[in-house]
């Protein structure tokens, strides 16, 4: 995947540039330090990837991604977290606050990488050939009884792990009950619209009504927060 980095900060280029050269399916095709020369770029080179910081001079990285007709997968990298849900909106692929760990940068671009295998090969290995490859990442098929169910990204509102099993709750079906453990199901959500909040829990981001000290509240369901991912949830949501 060709990528381009975007920020204004030296320091956080050199970081990324360390990071992609990590990482053996990464190619990077160039850095600069504001949207303006990005665009120059673009027209010039085949991205597939931009990492753009939020904060920028000229224009931000946000109003950067709004102007382009055709976007490329991208990721925003920045130090301010209160600019998440505006990020998921656009559909970013995910949304790291710096300083950024080595650990969430691979998550981030294993997705992004996931995602644009299936863009290139239409689906084809990955799905049943009656479903559309403009589709293909927006639902998981989970086990249930004797049949296998499709749900929606979009519908998922949170999960519950009971012990070997885990209970999904969503606004399309009852809530269904699946062998599976949460490192499985965490590893098949997308890292920008879910986080896991508790050992037992994760959440859709879309669906919290509000939080209340160390509760999550998601139609009339009160989710607690536990102290081991309390940090990353807040930082997710600009707490």
């Amino acid at each position: 995947m060709n990528c381009l980095i975007i920020d204004d900060e030296p320091l956080a280029v050199e970081l990324l540039e360390d990071f992609v050269s990590k990482v053996p399916f990464l190619n990077l095709e160039a850095s600069c330090s504001n949207g303006i020369e990005a665009i120059s770029i673009l027209k010039n080179n085949t991205i597939d990837l931009i990492f753009t910081d939020i904060e920028m001079p000229d224009f931000s990285g946000i109003e950067f991604i709004k102007s382009l007709d055709v976007k490329p997968l991208f990721i925003f990298t920045t130090a301010y977290s209160h600019y998440a849900i505006e990020g998921f909106n656009l559909n970013a692929v995910d949304y790291l606050v710096k300083p950024i760990p080595f650990h969430r940068f691979l998550t981030a671009v294993n997705r992004a990488h996931e995602i644009f295998l299936l863009k290139k090969e239409g689906g084809k290995k990955l799905l049943q050939p009656a479903v559309p490859a403009t589709d293909a990442c927006n639902f998981i098929f989970v086990k249930s009884d004797y049949e296998n169910i499709k749900i929606n990204f979009d519908d998922i509102k949170y999960i519950e792990g009971l012990k070997d099993y885990i209970k999904i709750f969503s606004t399309s079906h009852k809530p269904i009950l699946t062998l599976s453990s949460f490192k499985k199901i965490e590893e098949k959500l997308p890292a920008n619209l879910f986080i896991r909040v508790h050992r037992s829990y994760i959440v859709s981001l879309k669906y919290i009504h509000s939080v209340q000290r160390n509760r999550i509240l998601i139609d009339t369901i009160r989710i607690p927060i536990g102290n081991n991912y309390k940090d990353d949830f807040l930082k997710m949501i600009g707490g």
